[in-house]
């Protein structure tokens, strides 16, 4: 138990921060706290209900789950965890698996199809509840991740921000976790002994993430702190050094593409 308390603190000292540095949580906040299944969300969630109970402002979470009638889905296992921790929470049950499957190109991966649907489903609940806010449980190595993915593909630099606001102003989607790394959030969930739903949908698909994870493994033998660093670049962006237009000149467009592709 000492061990689970010392992490906990730790994780808690770096969302604190996050939550601080960029007001993710102001006095009112309804928060939408999406979870998964995955350690990830299952974190996110005990520690904003945590921070609940301590925090100067006071706010309220629902939690949401959505499923997706993958095969092999646990039936019953998140709502049980759900009922036992006494948080208000929603399942929603909606078949995206046999929507991705159907539309899906031959060797396509599903990973942006099923987020699409996902955000749709999840912003329409949102409004239903009364969220003015929706949580999400990336970490510190999505947003790094993300960043090389974008860097490397996609031919712009661009992370993951630790909040911004959807594209129809209706809520503010924010990321307490985006300063927390991947592997102090797996020690906690394996601590904790969250009920870990598998995703069979995309679990399967290593894809371009798994190679840019691979990478950063191999590079941090020789660079340790290289996703720590990364991360802190991001908010050490110095425009004048880059080569923007849009930046030199505001009337000029970027090259760039708007949607974010990882």
């Amino acid at each position: 138990m000492a061990e689970v308390d010392r992490i906990r603190k730790r994780l808690q000292r770096r969302m604190a921060k996050a939550i601080q540095d960029y007001d993710l949580i102001a006095d009112g906040d309804h928060i939408m706290v999406c979870v998964s299944g995955g350690k990830d969300s299952y974190t996110l969630l005990e520690l904003l209900e945590g921070l609940r109970h301590r925090a100067p402002v006071t706010f309220q979470i629902t939690a949401f789950h959505l499923d997706q009638k993958q095969p092999g889905y646990p039936e019953g296992v998140l709502r049980g965890y759900l009922e036992d921790r006494g948080v208000p929470f929603e399942i929603c049950e909606e078949d995206t698996y046999s929507v991705v499957q159907e539309k899906l190109p031959a060797g396509a991966t599903p990973c942006s199809l099923c987020s699409r649907l996902r955000r749709g489903i999840i912003y329409t609940r949102a409004e239903a509840l009364g969220c003015n806010k929706i949580a999400l449980g990336h970490h510190r190595d999505d947003s790094v991740e993300t960043l090389l993915l974008n860097l490397f593909h996609a031919g712009q630099i661009q992370g993951m921000p630790a909040s911004y606001r959807t594209d129809d102003g209706r809520f503010s989607v924010i990321r307490p976790l985006i300063y927390v790394p991947e592997e102090e959030i797996r020690e906690f969930s394996e601590l904790m002994g969250f009920p870990i739903i598998p995703c069979t949908l995309c679990g399967s698909v290593e894809g371009q993430r798994r190679f840019v994870r691979q990478k950063l493994d191999e590079l941090e033998t020789t660079i340790p702190h290289i996703r720590h660093s990364i991360l802190a670049a991001m908010s050490n962006v110095r425009p004048t050094h880059l080569l923007d237009l849009s930046l030199q000149h505001p009337e000029t467009p970027s090259t760039g593409g708007e949607d974010q592709l990882f």
